[in-house]
């Protein structure tokens, strides 16, 4: 499986492991990114409050995320195993885990698509050669049919449960850092947890109960900001926008537009998976945003819904606003600042350029070797 929207990985070890794991991660989401912002601008629009509230259109949201944008990942994982084949009982599959979800199951699909491809890929290469003529067709349909049949009946009994206990798991950590007192460190659980897309679960599952406790004893509560901070995100993908690689910087602006504005935090997640060591800046940016909260006794009525700067301003408190601006604007600088440091401040994206072009010139150089090896006429003895 590869991708072309990660460099190619060299060598062997954990930094190569997670590099080559992000970028198949990312070259499931990414060519689904259209797909992202057309679920973002339907939420962000039409929802009850979002900018035009409509409750048809408002029914296409949770559909779109629970069932369209999982499968096309899914569809995608697959297509990356073991192409048009692999990318149908990929989506099959991931039907297995969607069914019955009430949460999006984007983590389960980038699992089960490739892995059903993969199932499909060792028994296309069992009875290679093996098929009768006249019956490939025949066993083609029934082998993917079966195997998408069978990993999509895996991944309903087995794989969403998991999902879920890793969700379970993620809520405990954050409720025991917050009990103790560590509630800035709540971003080395909330901000990883969020890129894997459990960031609905621990928001709803954790912190809008707590908060919405605390805001009936004392009118506000810090918990709401902890989460939905838009802070983190904006601020690293300023920093992608100026410094990642030139191929995908003109998507960034759209997806900045569609996280602070729309409130779609997702929308950034696959720029971190694509490059995992990114996980350290909006970890820093949310600690950042935390902290000030803390220290200007910031706070909100309620929760925002979704996490965009226009659901924050109706439910700031009156003398908690420009707290709750400065927490806003210090995350997204300390998530930007550490972001562009860890990209080299575009030289990282260069030397990774220079490194394809090489690549791709000497695979050039080599095919025309081989062309020109193959037309040369044999010597006569």
């Amino acid at each position: 499986m590869s991708s072309e929207y990660t460099p190619p990985v060299q060598g062997t070890g954990f930094k190569a492991t997670v590099q080559r794991i992000g970028g198949h991660l990312a070259g499931m989401v990414m060519p689904n990114i259209g797909a992202f912002i057309a679920w973002g601008l339907i939420t962000a629009l039409f929802i009850p409050t979002g900018w035009l509230p409509n409750e048809e259109f408002g029914a296409l949201v949770d559909p779109m995320v629970k069932v369209l944008l999982p499968v096309l990942i899914g569809y995608t994982g697959g297509r990356l195993v073991h192409g048009q084949r692999g990318a149908v009982v990929g989506a099959v599959a991931t039907m297995g885990i969607v069914v019955g979800a009430d949460m999006p199951m984007f983590l389960g699909a980038m699992l089960i698509g490739p892995l059903a491809a993969y199932v499909l890929r060792l028994f296309d290469g069992l009875v290679q050669d093996r098929v009768r003529p006249g019956f490939e067709m025949l066993v083609d349909n029934m082998s993917a049919g079966v195997i998408g049949a069978g990993v999509a009946l895996l991944g309903n009994w087995g794989i969403g449960p998991v999902m879920q206990a890793i969700a379970s798991a993620a809520e405990a950590g954050a409720n025991w850092m917050i009990e103790h007192g560590l509630l800035p460190l709540v971003s080395v659980v909330v901000e990883p947890a969020k890129v894997l897309f459990l960031n609905n679960a621990i928001n709803h599952g954790v912190f809008t109960p707590i908060g919405t406790a605390q805001a009936a004893e004392t009118g506000q509560s810090i918990m709401f900001m902890i989460e939905s901070n838009p802070g983190p995100g904006l601020g690293l993908l300023i920093a992608f926008w100026m410094f990642g690689p030139r191929r995908l910087r003109p998507s960034v602006p759209a997806a900045g537009i569609i996280h602070f504005l729309g409130g779609i935090h997702e929308i950034y997640f696959p720029y971190v998976l694509m490059k995992p060591r990114l996980i350290l800046a909006v970890i820093a940016g949310g600690a950042t945003g935390v902290g000030t909260f803390l220290i200007t006794g910031a706070g909100l009525v309620a929760a925002p819904s979704p996490g965009s700067i226009f659901a924050y301003l109706p439910v700031m408190t009156p003398g908690g606003w420009w707290g709750t601006l400065l927490g806003i604007v210090l995350a997204t600088a300390a998530s930007f600042l550490v972001a562009a440091a860890l990209m080299g401040f575009g030289r990282v994206a260069r030397r990774e350029e220079a490194a394809e072009a090489a690549a791709a010139e000497a695979e050039s150089a080599q095919a025309t070797d081989h062309t020109d090896d193959a037309g040369a006429a044999p010597a006569r003895s």
